[in-house]
């Protein structure tokens, strides 16, 4: 069994015995069909990884590692908010007729500010601090900008990253107001994970923790189901990430810069439907 299994099961098996459903209210997610898409949630769920000793990817299920990876490019590194520069089509439902995704996720993080260093979009003043100024603390990025709140297609569900150095180690705390547990949690901790070794690798540090603090942690009633087939399934260890030594500057990362050594998984073998 790998960490981020032992995560996973206990965080959905709590939200499911222990936590809250929303049967009882009118909610904004609907599935296709517009029945409403009602869930049972736990508030306030924290999780640690450490990345020095295993990358936290789920072997119960599948994983989508390099569908992962390609959009958390697009978002910090391409700083875009169309998915036509997307590899995958997980935000079609939420693109216009252009592929906009409207003010969001790539357009916040791409929007420059003045220093008294000069001027920076959120990537490249991490950068510059991670760099030049590691003892700060006030290394940190936040998309869940109230003023363009009306012109995003979807508000930011992971919206704030802080970073921070100890010693020689890049940790990281991801705050998520909102985390569908089934589809998207494994698939957020991977991402982040490895943004945070992204950033470590090209500032000549190494990558210490991730701490992942979600508001809402939802499981969809619709899911249920096949969470619970999950939870039987054939566990296996954690896999080894290579990542390409020889990359030094961030946006010189591809996809293919990443190799998940020995990755073994059980296959979903169901569709999930995604709530929209």
């Amino acid at each position: 069994m790998s960490y981020a299994d032992k995560v996973f099961i206990e965080n959905c098996k709590d939200i499911i015995e222990n936590g809250t459903w929303d049967k009882d209210q009118q909610v904004r997610p609907h599935w296709a069909d517009g029945t409403p898409a009602h869930t049972v949630k736990k508030f306030g769920i924290v999780n640690r990884y450490d990345l020095s000793k295993e990358f936290p990817i789920l072997t119960i299920r599948k994983t989508f590692f390099k569908s992962a990876v390609d959009e958390i490019l697009w978002i910090w590194q391409k700083k875009s908010n169309n998915v036509k520069d997307l590899n995958s089509h997980i935000w079609d439902s939420w693109a216009d007729e252009t592929g906009s995704i409207g003010k969001a996720y790539g357009y916040q993080l791409a929007i420059k500010h003045k220093y008294k260093e000069g001027e920076f979009d959120q990537v490249d003043r991490v950068l510059f601090d991670l760099k030049n100024n590691p003892s700060s603390r006030r290394i940190l990025t936040n998309i869940y900008n109230f003023e363009d709140l009306h012109a995003m297609h979807l508000y930011p569900c992971a919206y704030s990253m802080t970073f921070n150095v100890s010693g020689n180690k890049l940790n990281g705390i991801l705050n998520q107001r909102s985390n569908d547990m089934v589809v998207a949690n494994n698939w957020n901790v991977v991402q982040y994970a490895v943004l945070l070794m992204m950033f470590a690798q090209v500032s000549n540090l190494e990558a210490g923790e991730l701490v992942h603090v979600i508001s809402d942690a939802h499981i969809y009633d619709r899911h249920i189901p096949a969470l619970e087939k999950v939870f039987k399934n054939e566990q296996f260890d954690a896999p080894k990430l290579i990542i390409n030594k020889d990359i030094k500057n961030f946006y010189d990362f591809t996809v293919d810069d990443f190799e998940l050594v020995d990755y073994k998984s059980t296959p979903l073998n169901v569709k999930l439907e995604v709530a929209i």
